[in-house]
């Protein structure tokens, strides 16, 4: 499929977007060719590069909470003015503002390529979908080793959002499909990726059963399912807790609670059961190694009497049928 697309506000043409899927509306999930639908008459712009696949009601649900976030990570230090920052993500934090998060992102990335993604046969095509891409890094990276991602988030800026991307663009023969969309209303049709992958954003769900079954609903019969780098407690309660914290902390700092969408922000083990259970999958667990201080993080804790830290972990289920 080719589309070219007439840039309203600049009145020029947007180079040919290449990509060969196959696009279902987003509002009312009849098959579409091209971006508009003839069904519900919903059409996905193309700006940029961008496909924009979030219907007016939907862009009006998630407007408060994408305010709120990119205010918040504006201020947290996230995106740059320099094109060193995004090449060198997630190995080197050039801005200093998150390294230790970035160092987390980095070893995780590490686990998923050498460990996980290997199980995809490698006549498949190698199609990932990168669900919570931000600034399209894991997108760039899963390019660069012959992997064909394509990105999708809810922030479309060209800091910390899908706009981005255009810092990766003459390092790659031909650069990503983007997409903006929501988790729970994709605008692919059935069983076209061999992997999806939540980058550090399933906690931001809110309805876990909802979400998953529609990243499943896009994979490929013997695909993968992946949540990296998503706060796990051993309790509910800890993870109740640090979500209080958390919104106290947002309220102080911010002026905001950074609560307008009601996120479930964490997982445990009997969330995972219930996920299990609920859409007959299993979940094999990967542990990276994150290094000896956080290893130590849980202990630390417990003889300072605070509540137990997140731990993050990777899950991949496959679709058998």
């Amino acid at each position: 499929m080719s589309l070219v697309k007439k840039d309203a506000a600049t009145d020029t043409i947007d180079p040919v977007f290449h990509f060969d899927m196959h696009l279902q509306c987003p509002r009312c999930r009849i098959d579409v060719r091209g971006l508009d639908c003839v069904s519900c008459g919903f059409r996905m712009q193309l700006e940029h590069g961008i496909v924009h696949a979030l219907p007016p009601e939907r862009v009006a649900h998630y407007a408060r909470f994408m305010e709120d976030y990119e205010r918040i990570r504006a201020a947290e230090g996230r995106g740059s003015t320099k094109e060193d920052f995004y090449l060198g993500l997630p190995y080197k934090d050039t801005t200093g503002s998150n390294s230790k998060q970035w160092d987390i992102r980095a070893r995780s990335y590490d686990y998923l390529t050498k460990h996980i993604l290997q199980r995809i046969p490698e006549d498949s095509g190698g199609r990932v979908l990168d669900l919570g891409a931000g600034n399209c890094w894991m997108s760039y990276r899963l390019a660069l080793a012959g992997y064909r991602p394509v990105a999708v988030d809810l922030l479309a800026n060209d800091r910390d959002g899908l706009g981005a991307a255009a810092h990766y663009q003459k390092y790659l023969p031909e650069l990503f499909p983007r997409f903006q969309a929501e988790a729970t209303n994709l605008p692919f049709q059935d069983e076209q990726f061999d992997a999806v992958i939540f980058n550090a954003s399933f906690h931001y769900a809110e309805d876990y059963v909802t979400t998953l079954r529609e990243t499943l609903r896009c994979v490929r019969v013997g695909g993968l399912v992946i949540v990296s780098d998503t706060p796990w407690y051993s309790r509910d309660e800890s993870g109740r807790q640090m979500v209080s914290e958390r919104h106290a902390a947002f309220s102080q700092r911010y002026g905001t609670a950074s609560d307008s969408i009601k996120s479930l922000e964490y997982l445990t083990d009997e969330r995972l059961q219930l996920l299990e259970e609920q859409l007959s999958i299993q979940w094999t667990i990967h542990s990276p190694y994150y290094g000896f201080k956080w290893a130590m993080r849980p202990l630390v804790a417990k003889l300072r009497q605070r509540r137990e830290p997140s731990r993050f972990r990777i899950y991949a289920a496959r679709k058998n049928a």
